[in-house]
């Protein structure tokens, strides 16, 4: 088990009409989130923000191109917000339209960044059938039209300002951990759920200041123990505005196993214990958290998701919180 894995690669492939540059198909992904170490809003009406929490699960689009076509044509047929991201790199690039698929292991209204995952690797595969680069600050542009939308554009963990669709600060990369999450049921409209106002005290807004730098401090550090404070600190914060009813007895557990705290899904129904893998005992205490998690909620609503690794990119970027 290794917290070390890379996000697939996006891959162009040609069609069979070899001779003609008119058809492509091309496959990318993008990988979603369990929820948030950290949501909340800065002071002196700052932004909303979250942190992100990778995870080793995608989205997966696969783009048919075809320049003779009008429109898009998606599956499953629901996914319209994909098609319009879909159709307005079509309309800024070279025209045309064609067929696109979704498909991957991020379910929905959980929390999970379902949909960001889905319109992020929706424009970098159809950027990919047309030969055109989708850099993040440009997949920021299309998605801002649409949605609300996690920073899952971006490898590693970052903070991102969800409702303007914008890159706060890269934070780093997470230490390998085992997620212990229960979805505690039903679905949760993030689009709704982010024009609810939120009405932040000016303490509450300092004290998320004050996170997001134990955040940054304690991923650059790899400090497992002030992560999951923050994360813990961030659920117990989100309860009047998303509560989960399994939040006390769920922190219970964590000290008690050994974890090092809880995440949540802050506009989601799920919620996890958060386990490094360099815990003594690891895979004893793993099977303890699935077990007493169990009694919680349904069995079958109990999965175990890892923490998605990167590859150091350097440091010292613009977007770096100083």
């Amino acid at each position: 088990m290794t917290g070390r894995q890379l996000v697939p690669q996006l891959v162009a492939r040609p069609s069979r009409h070899h001779g003609s540059p008119a058809r492509a198909v091309a496959v990318s992904s993008a990988f979603g989130t369990f929820g948030e170490l950290l949501q909340g809003a800065l002071p002196d009406d700052g932004p909303d923000f979250l942190v992100t929490l990778p995870i080793a699960r995608w989205a997966t689009a696969t783009f048919e191109y075809d320049s003779a076509r009008d429109g898009v044509e998606v599956f499953p047929a629901a996914k319209s917000k994909a098609r319009r991201v879909a159709e307005t790199v079509l309309a800024r690039a070279a025209g045309g339209g064609g067929t696109l698929t979704l498909s991957g292991s991020l379910p929905e209204g959980k929390g999970l960044a379902s949909s960001s995952a889905d319109l992020v690797a929706t424009a970098r595969a159809v950027g990919s059938a047309l030969g055109t680069d989708m850099p993040p600050p440009l997949i920021e542009d299309l998605l801002r039209q649409i949605e609300p939308t996690d920073g899952v554009m971006y490898p590693g963990v970052v903070a991102f300002e969800h409702r303007n669709v914008a890159l706060l600060a890269r934070l780093g990369v997470l230490p390998p951990m085992t997620i212990v999450g229960i979805d505690e049921g039903g679905t949760v409209d993030t689009v709704a759920f982010n024009r609810i106002p939120k009405n932040f005290t000016a303490e509450e807004r300092h004290e998320y200041a004050r996170l997001l730098d134990e955040a940054r401090t304690a991923l650059r550090a790899g400090d497992v123990a002030a992560i999951g404070r923050v994360a813990t600190r961030s659920a117990h914060l989100n309860q009047r505005l998303c509560r989960k009813r399994t939040l006390s007895a769920m922190t219970a557990l964590s000290a008690e196993i050994g974890g090092v705290g809880v995440v949540t899904a802050h506009s989601g129904s799920t919620i996890g214990l958060m386990i490094p893998h360099d815990l003594p005992g690891f895979r004893s205490r793993l099977a303890e958290a699935i077990n007493r998690c169990g009694h919680l909620v349904h069995r079958e609503r109990v999965y175990c998701y890892q923490t998605l690794g990167f590859e150091p990119t350097g440091s010292g970027t613009s977007n770096d919180l100083q």
